[in-house]
């Protein structure tokens, strides 16, 4: 950091409000004044030396949801509140950018505005619809709906100071998946054990949320009698207590959300916020889902269900060109006289036939329809061995399924001539397959 920045920052050494800075790209501490190291329990900056602004300053072991840095500009002041989980003190913070040599510093000035008196409840109508409104305001900063509901847990987890929050969703079948979380410090993840999760299971529950009716559990281990099934599932995850409530969308169920282990004072006031908070994060799901579906529609060829030419070009741009790598360019043969004879209905079997021959013996590489009649495989890190001997189990499938494709198959150990010399070296190789398929007499290649 330059000496025109640190005279800046010297400015605020001895205000009586926490100061600080990160590098916004290397996440690293530049700088703490007095009043944050002691609050902090920091002697020197020194010490924030090896470690990033989140874990210094939030207790996160990953950049922060909640995190404005997409939102900063230079000379302008974003202001928001939020309670730090390190300290357990709420704080108005005024976030901007200053940048020096290409360099761009996040400065945050954070003001103690206190504690909830004990004696008052601890989360009024007004102090609910405040957390709902700030949120909110994070969550739609972000540019996508996954991140906005990531933004939206962590904000909700430290306002709410609960262990974890969490989205599950219904998938086909009656399965329920655990899709988001927020855990607390020193709190497991549970999202990758809460996979696959019949309906059966959370019977009780789902009875409760086809009603529009919302859970409030305040210990666990009553559960244990009335509901074996639900308090199978909690027990292990170290859950006390929690408030579920269901996500519905035209009087659908589409999964449910919840947090566990809030403060006991606070159960009822969090039930009155979920009947809010979920219809915003309803609206969240179904963008993601229209996102979602507009990906697949760019990327995926809608009969065959392979990449398309834009998946190809965007898979391409991520290959190690040191790896080995297996081209291989198919031509479905006889499209056009099945189209004529019997219809394009039975020409769209054909293309499904074929590639699904395709998919069946290269399934773990990268596949795409590139033309009408035309599917390529690209295998970066094949052997030229397994290459050939898995081109050998598809003409062996193709006869089976009888759906015939001309092949042109090439491996390199390196490919430094790029992938255009590739795909020409492959596309040669097809057409002198065609050649000599028309060559035996097997097909009129006028049709």
């Amino acid at each position: 950091m330059g000496a025109d920045m640190g005279k800046i920052w010297e400015f605020f050494e001895n205000l009586n409000e926490m100061v600080y800075v990160t590098d916004m790209d290397s996440f690293e501490v530049v700088y703490m004044n007095r009043c944050a190291l002691k609050a902090f329990g920091l002697a020197s900056l020194g010490e924030t030396k090896g470690r990033k602004c989140y874990e210094v300053l939030q207790g996160n072991l990953e950049p922060c949801a909640v995190c404005t840095n997409k939102i900063l500009r230079p000379g302008y002041f974003e202001e928001w509140k939020f309670r730090n989980p390190v300290l357990d003190r709420n704080y108005l913070l005024k976030d901007t950018v200053v940048e020096e040599d290409g360099r761009r510093f996040r400065m945050e000035i954070a003001i103690d505005i206190g504690e909830e008196e004990p004696e008052q409840k601890p989360c009024s109508d007004y102090n609910n619809e405040a957390v709902i409104n700030e949120g909110l305001r994070l969550a739609l900063s972000a540019p996508a709906p996954d991140e906005s509901l990531d933004i939206l847990l962590e904000y909700l987890g430290h306002s709410l100071r609960s262990e974890r929050v969490y989205i599950f969703e219904e998938k086909a079948g009656g399965i329920f998946d655990n899709t988001y979380e927020w855990c607390a410090r020193e709190v497991a993840p549970q999202k990758e054990h809460l996979q696959n999760i019949p309906r059966e299971a959370l019977e009780y529950w789902y009875q409760k949320f086809q009603n529009n009716e919302h859970v409030v559990v305040r210990n666990v281990e009553a559960l244990k009698a009335a509901h074996p099934e639900i308090y199978r599932c909690l027990n292990p995850q170290n859950i006390q207590s929690l408030v579920i409530s269901p996500l519905i969308d035209e009087k659908q169920v589409l999964g449910f959300y919840g947090v566990d282990n809030p403060p006991a004072e606070l159960l009822d006031h969090i039930l009155t916020m979920f009947q809010i908070v979920g219809h915003f994060i309803v609206s969240l799901l179904r963008k993601k889902n229209l996102v979602k579906s507009l990906e697949t529609i760019s990327y995926y060829d809608q009969l065959t269900k392979l990449g398309n030419r834009h998946a190809m070009n965007e898979f391409m741009h991520t290959m190690d060109l040191e790896k080995s790598i297996g081209v291989l360019n198919c031509d479905v043969m006889g499209l056009k006289r099945v189209n004529d004879e019997k219809g394009h209905q039975a020409g769209d079997d054909l293309l499904v036939r074929a590639s699904a021959c395709l998919q069946r013996q290269f399934e773990e590489y990268a596949l795409f329809r590139t033309g009408g009649d035309e599917f390529l495989a690209l295998c970066p890190g094949i052997s030229e061995e397994e290459m050939r001997s898995r081109v050998g189990k598809l003409k062996a499938d193709m006869a089976r399924s009888e759906a015939v494709m001309a092949l042109g198959c090439i491996w390199h150990a390196e490919w430094e001539c790029g992938m255009d010399k590739l795909l020409a070296e492959a596309d040669h190789q097809m057409y002198e397959d065609k050649r000599a398929y028309y060559a035996a007499g097997k097909f009129d290649r006028r049709r």
